[in-house]
């Protein structure tokens, strides 16, 4: 599709002055950025359109050769098309040397330098661990300890990052922003500083230990509380045991994320606990007494009714997972009735449950139970 005119896709005339180019450009860039417009293919071409003509007709060199010699005059010039989709991600590095005329489209937003942390320097990073604790420790809580890497403020320098006695001067190329810019034609482009790593300042005698980022490796070990109750996938939160900050910032947290050992016995669910518990087929028959483990190593009796089918589940109130937000609070365990059959019998039982099954009469003829009665 051929081009068209520069003139005509911002809607001025050939004589049109600097300023109304620039307001012009202005008014298609609002209209028409896919910040704006998401998903908008043709508000996106109309921008990068917008966006061409603008950088050449801002330009006074590129638009007097324009003027003369069309667009076979700018080959080589750098006008042209260019893929603005991937810079100018951010509304605000674009239009951020503009004023408020943005505010009323996009809330406002804040302007100007680096922004830092009370106390100067750059908070440290947040960190993650992975622990693994066992079923019943997630139940009923425990403290572990743990270690990992991490950084730490420098010993030598206490994190300031300077020699003794030597201090910080405002960097020569941002003037202490920690940023600088760049303009391409109608946009002005904030990236670090490359001098100061975007600090804002020079260390004129770095550490010789860290080099001046106040920093060093270490192996940190600290005790974590699991609390009880505590799921799998959950995290637990330790402020400030992250990463230290960049030259005296403040550190990162520690996040520790649980996974929960699979028990050979007990499964949970939310705060109640399952397990499977088997009966000969003469308890199940003439009911009893057993005593049923928990999981914290206590006998409960527990009274099977006489004729208890196999399968049968049976409720033990107050015996299940800790509430995390209230320990004095457990949910329930529920135990399963599971009826074994022995795979060999002396002489004597044979003869008792044949006796057995004359007396109750074996059915030869069964039909199926509704699948109503199985839940």
């Amino acid at each position: 599709m051929a081009k068209r005119d520069y003139y005509e896709v911002l809607g001025v005339s050939k004589d049109a002055s600097k300023e109304e180019i620039k307001r012009a450009y202005r008014k298609l860039a609002v209209q028409n950025h896919p910040d704006r417009n998401p998903g908008d293919k043709e508000a996106e071409e109309r921008f990068k359109e917008a966006t061409e003509a603008y950088e050449v007709l801002g330009d006074d060199q590129k638009r007097q050769t324009y003027d003369q010699f069309g667009f076979a005059g700018l080959e080589g010039m750098g006008g042209g098309a260019h893929d603005y989709s991937t810079v100018f991600r951010d509304f605000e590095d674009i239009f951020g040397d503009f004023g408020g005329i943005f505010d009323s489209f996009f809330g406002g937003g804040s302007r100007g330098g680096r922004r830092r942390p009370s106390g100067g320097g750059n908070r440290g990073s947040d960190l993650r661990y992975n622990l693994e604790v066992s079923f019943k420790d997630a139940i009923f809580g425990t403290k572990l300890e743990i270690s990992y890497r991490k950084n730490a403020a420098c010993s030598v320098c206490s994190g300031k990052g300077t020699t003794s006695g030597s201090g910080k001067r405002v960097c020569p190329t941002c003037g202490g922003s920690g940023q600088v810019r760049r303009s391409s034609g109608f946009f002005s482009i904030a990236s670090p500083c490359p001098t100061c790593s975007g600090e804002g300042y020079i260390i004129e005698n770095p550490c010789s230990a860290c080099g001046g980022s106040g920093v060093q490796p270490k192996t940190q070990k600290i005790k974590v509380t699991i609390p009880p109750g505590i799921e799998h996938g959950k995290r637990i939160n330790i402020p400030g045991q992250g990463d230290a900050g960049s030259s005296g910032g403040s550190s990162g947290d520690l996040y520790v994320y649980i996974s929960v050992a699979p028990h050979k016995f007990y499964e949970r669910d939310r705060n109640d606990l399952y397990c499977v518990i088997p009966i000969s087929i003469t308890q199940a028959a003439l009911g009893g007494e057993i005593f049923v483990p928990t999981l914290d190593e206590k006998k409960i009796k527990v009274k099977i009714p006489a004729g208890t089918q196999n399968g049968k589940i049976l409720r033990i109130r107050n015996e299940g997972v800790p509430h995390l937000h209230n320990a004095q609070t457990r949910g329930d365990l529920y135990i399963k009735i599971s009826v074994t059959v022995p795979g060999k019998l002396s002489g004597k039982a044979k003869s008792l449950l044949k006796e057995l099954s004359e007396l109750e009469g074996e059915n030869t003829h069964p039909e199926p139970i509704p699948l109503s009665q199985l839940h």
